[in-house]
C-alpha cells in the first residue's frame, strides 16, 4: 500500500526586488513545519541564480524559462510587471500540480511570515477542494467592494474534479482579463473570487482567524506574548487564538535607509510584536543573499517621493496616526 503523503505543497513567484521577503517567507515556514515543500516561480535571473546558488532543501526553483506557455506569453506583453504577476497566480498552481503530479498546492504571497504550522489550515480544510481566504477587513478600511471579499494571499487547490474546474476556470479568466483596475466588477485576479461559493461545489472559507492576518485587520486584535508565545485576542469577543502567518503587504524600503511600515493604525505591540522582528528577518535574508551576490538591493528600496504633494500627503497621515516611516535603524533596536 503506498503511504500517505502529508507534505505540504506551497508555490509563490518573486522577482530579485523581493527576494528578502521570500527567502524570510521560506526560513518562517521551515521554522515551524518540517514536512513542507515550496515551490518558487523567480521572476528575473538575479533571483533564479540567487536561489539555485542557496539549494535550499525543502525549495523548488522554477525558472520562467520552464514555466511560461504560449497563452501566459502571449498576454505578457500588454500587462504591467504587477499585472502579469497577478496573471500568473493561477497558473504556477496549475503548473506545480499537474508538472510534480500533486495531491494538492497553495499558493502564499512572498511576504507572508508565519508563527505556527499551518497544517492546522489543512486540517480545518477537510476534504473541501478549494479553500479561500477572506480579507477580514477592519470596517473602516473595508475595500471589498473594490479589491473583493478574498485574498489571494494563501489559496488551495486539492487534485480532484472540483478543485481542477475551478482552478482551470480562474486560469482561462486570469489570461482573458487582470489588470490593476477596476472595471465591470472585475480587480486583478482577485475579485473573479467573489461569487465561488455560488459558482463552484466544495469551497471552503478558511475560519481560523490566524490564518490572513494583515495590516487591513490588524486593528481588531490584540497582539501580545504569554508563557513566551505570540498570542492574539479578539476585541469584542476576549477570543484568543495562535497567529499562523501575517501579511507584511505594505511595507516599503527606501533608498535614504527609512521603512514604510504601511498607511494602517498600528498599535505599539503589533509594530514590536510583529513588524521589528519581520524586519529582523528581513535584513537576516539580506545578509545570507549578499554571501552569493551582493550586486542588487534584494529589498526592492526606491527614492522617497519628493514635492508639496508628498509634504501634504506625510502631514495628514501624521494628524492621523498613520504615518509608520522609520529608519532601519529603530526598527533593529
Amino acid at each position: 500500500m503506498k503511504e500517505r503523503d502529508t507534505t505540504l505543497y506551497y508555490c509563490t513567484l518573486f522577482d530579485s526586488n523581493y527576494l528578502s521577503r521570500g527567502l524570510a517567507m521560506y526560513e518562517s515556514l521551515a521554522a515551524v513545519c518540517d514536512t513542507f515543500h515550496l515551490y518558487v516561480f523567480a521572476f528575473d535571473d538575479k533571483c533564479l541564480q540567487v536561489l539555485r546558488k542557496m539549494q535550499l532543501p525543502k525549495m523548488t526553483v522554477i525558472s520562467l524559462a520552464e514555466f511560461e506557455d504560449p497563452e501566459l506569453l502571449r498576454v505578457k506583453p500588454g500587462r504591467s510587471r504587477a499585472e502579469y504577476c497577478w496573471t500568473c497566480s493561477s497558473s504556477t498552481i496549475l503548473y506545480c500540480i499537474q508538472t510534480y503530479e500533486l495531491g494538492h498546492c497553495t499558493y502564499i504571497d512572498a511576504d507572508l511570515y508565519f508563527y505556527n504550522n499551518p497544517r492546522v489550515l489543512m486540517d480545518e480544510m477537510g476534504n473541501h477542494a478549494v479553500m479561500i481566504t477572506e480579507h477580514r477587513y477592519t470596517p473602516m478600511y473595508d475595500k471589498s467592494k473594490l479589491s473583493g471579499k478574498y485574498c489571494v494571499q494563501y489559496i488551495t487547490f486539492r487534485n480532484n474534479r472540483w478543485g481542477m474546474e475551478a482552478l482551470q476556470w480562474w486560469r482561462e479568466a486570469c489570461l482573458e482579463w487582470c489588470y490593476d483596475r477596476h472595471e465591470d466588477g472585475k480587480f486583478g485576479d482577485q475579485k473573479y473570487l467573489d461569487d465561488w461559493l455560488t459558482r463552484f461545489t466544495n469551497v471552503w472559507v478558511m475560519e481560523n482567524l490566524g490564518g490572513g492576518l494583515a495590516l487591513w485587520n490588524i486593528q481588531q486584535y490584540e497582539v501580545f506574548r504569554s508563557a513566551g508565545k505570540l498570542r492574539c485576542r479578539e476585541i469584542g469577543t476576549g477570543k484568543e487564538f495562535e497567529p499562523i502567518f501575517y501579511h507584511f503587504h505594505y511595507l516599503k524600503y527606501f533608498t535614504d535607509h527609512t521603512i514604510e511600515l504601511g498607511r494602517r493604525l498600528i498599535a505599539p505591540a503589533v509594530k514590536k510584536l510583529l513588524y521589528k522582528p519581520y524586519v529582523a528577518a528581513l535584513e537576516t535574508a539580506k545578509r545570507q543573499i549578499g554571501e552569493i551576490d551582493h550586486s542588487f538591493d534584494p529589498h526592492g528600496a526606491r527614492p522617497r517621493p519628493s514635492g508639496i504633494k508628498p509634504l501634504l500627503v506625510t502631514i495628514w497621515r501624521k494628524l492621523r496616526n498613520v504615518y509608520h516611516i522609520y529608519p532601519l535603524s529603530e526598527l533593529l533596536k
